[in-house]
């Protein structure tokens, strides 16, 4: 049984490929199109997937949507009805889009590919749960989903046992989470989907100070449950959705170039400590309703990685698994799962152990477009390979690293990166100015052999999919030989630290990637840091995805060295 799960016409459009119950391959379409968080029909990330299985559209037998269209579309209508005449703007710039491709979906199907078979909608946040329970290591967990909005749902909690999902409780649009960080995004200046991971780093180097008045403009309960104040909001009636009483509240916005002030840190601090103290609650209560050990995370606000940590420390749950690409992207593959296993009634056969299921390219074809380019490369096998390139990073070298399939969902993890040296102290200024052009204040996350985390992390469990965060120990570490004897452990790594002391990590097995341990492991060997900083290789655009587009990216920035493969390239040579 072969299966198409698509997601798209809002954000992070993606599809994926389940082939017999196994995940072939899955990738958002924003990589083939160049457009960062691409809503577009995803026929370039189709045609990946059926070409990587050797398939065509004549061999699907079904194709799983990611939400129901037309209850969707009966949210937007009524919530314009009930805003008229503000919402009529908006309501004329939308609806060409619905009758366009919205509510169209089997007919741009039968267009796009020829395919005339069955197609499954499921429920927003039903994909979700599906996303993470059905590629979970689990036989029963609770499940909780938490984004923007779907249909109407923004919030979902349930369970899950062997192939089934029964959603037990939800809360409705307006009342999101998802959305209200969203509109503190933007009235901190920064732009919907890019700006929310700024404002979670922004929010480590302030103060929340502005919890009482985000308690007027959301109530909690005990259990978790929470009600956006009307009286703060636009919804449905264009432009900024925060109106003139929450600005009388915070203050004047900030706009998209204005120097970022201590006020500002603390809103960004004080909605982080209120979403946190939020799910802490309903996830101490879904544990109490359910009495599972066993907890599944989806939803794009569980990209959020202060959250997570704190989930995994002080709920009472034993286990917890988020898969990698827990927003919209996911979603693709959870309405494919549903389909396969829920509906069709299969066992399961799928754990998510890694997101490694994009494009790849041979040797072969990277020496050819390497030789196209007329620039000047050499060869190296595995083993000389990850010396050489440790060697660079330990030099403080900057190296774009270009290996096999590339990664599904929002993180490089060691085939689509751009490595560095996390004991250099200026190494985040020179990866933020001159590599990524971005806000200083922006952190970057390490990769760290899994055997060696707890020396130098409070973090005690896997992190693979680098959606935890660890704060760096206080206790003193052998300094392996050198000079000066003891010193602490956040000296050693200064580069990999946020301003707060902790780091994003990413654990690195073995089994997982080999050639990406056995670099960090020489990488060890040399320096006796058993970690690199490990961003994605971009500039301001989707992740690479091509060995031209690597180049591209390496020739434009201040990459030293480029590995493409086994090939390697230098500037300074």
């Amino acid at each position: 049984m072969t299966i198409l799960g698509i997601s798209c016409y809002y954000h992070d459009s993606s599809a994926c490929l389940i082939k017999d119950g196994k995940l072939v391959a899955a990738v958002q379409e924003e990589r083939f199109d160049r457009n960062k968080y691409s809503s577009a029909f995803p026929i370039n990330s189709i045609n990946y997937c059926l070409q990587s299985a050797n398939l065509t559209s004549y061999d699907i037998d079904y194709v799983a949507f990611y939400e129901k269209p037309f209850l969707k579309f009966e949210r937007i209508i009524l919530n314009h009805l009930r805003s008229y005449p503000f919402s009529l703007k908006n309501f004329l710039d939308t609806t060409p889009h619905w009758l366009k491709d919205r509510l169209i979906l089997p007919l741009t199907l039968k267009e796009e590919l020829g395919f005339k078979g069955d197609v499954f909608f499921i429920k927003h946040h039903l994909a979700h749960a599906a996303s993470t329970f059905l590629t979970s290591p689990f036989d029963k967990a609770a499940i909780l989903t938490v984004d923007g909005v779907g249909e109407w749902a923004t919030t979902t909690y349930g369970t899950g046992k062997d192939n089934k999902i029964n959603v037990l409780k939800e809360i409705k649009y307006p009342n999101s989470l998802g959305l209200l960080y969203s509109i503190v995004t933007t009235y901190l200046g920064f732009r919907v989907f890019s700006g929310e991971g700024k404002v979670m780093a922004l929010a480590e180097t302030g103060d929340p100070k502005y919890l009482d008045k985000f308690k007027k403009i959301i109530s909690i309960k005990d259990d978790g449950s929470f009600r956006l104040n009307k009286k703060y909001f636009y919804f449905n009636k264009g432009g900024r959705m925060y109106n003139n009483n929450f600005i009388k509240l915070f203050g004047d916005p900030r706009r998209e170039k204005e120097d970022i002030k201590d006020r500002h840190r603390d809103v960004a601090a004080s909605l982080q400590k209120t979403v946190e103290d939020i799910i802490l609650k309903m996830v101490k209560h879904i544990h109490k309703e359910t009495g599972l050990d066993n907890l599944c995370l989806a939803g794009g606000v569980f990209l959020n990685v202060t959250t997570n940590t704190r989930i995994v420390k002080e709920s009472f749950f034993k286990n917890v698994f988020i898969q990698p690409a827990a927003g919209d992207n996911g979603s693709a593959l959870g309405a494919a799962f549903y389909v396969y296993n829920s509906l069709k009634n299969q066992p399961r056969k799928h754990v998510m152990k890694n997101a490694c299921l994009g494009p790849e390219y041979s040797d072969k074809k990277i020496k050819i477009f390497l030789s196209n380019k007329g620039v000047k490369f050499k060869r190296l096998e595995n083993d000389e390979l990850t010396k050489y390139v440790a060697k660079k990073i330990s030099q403080d070298k900057i190296v774009g690293w270009f290996q096999g399939r590339m990664e599904f969902g929002p993180r490089a993890l060691g085939n689509r990166s751009i490595l560095a040296n996390p004991g250099n102290p200026k190494i985040k200024d020179i990866l933020n100015k001159k590599v990524k052009h971005r806000e200083s204040f922006r952190p970057f996350a390490i990769s760290i052999l899994r055997e060696d985390l707890n020396d130098f992390f409070d973090l005690e469990i896997d992190s693979p999919f680098m959606l935890l965060v660890g704060k760096v120990k206080k206790d003193e570490v052998n300094s392996g030989g050198r000079e000066g004897g003891l010193g602490q452990k956040k000296e050693l790594i200064p580069g990999a630290l946020h301003t707060n002391n902790t780091s994003r990590i990413q654990t690195v097995k073995k089994e997982d990637n080999e050639l990406y341990y056995n670099l960090i492991k020489e990488f060890k060997n040399i320096t006796d840091l058993p970690l690199v900083i490990n961003t994605s290789f971009n500039d301001q655009e989707p992740i690479v995805c091509t060995p031209e587009e690597a180049y591209n990216c390496f020739a434009r920035t201040k990459i030293d060295v480029l590995v493409l493969g086994n090939y390697i390239v230098e500037k300074y040579v």
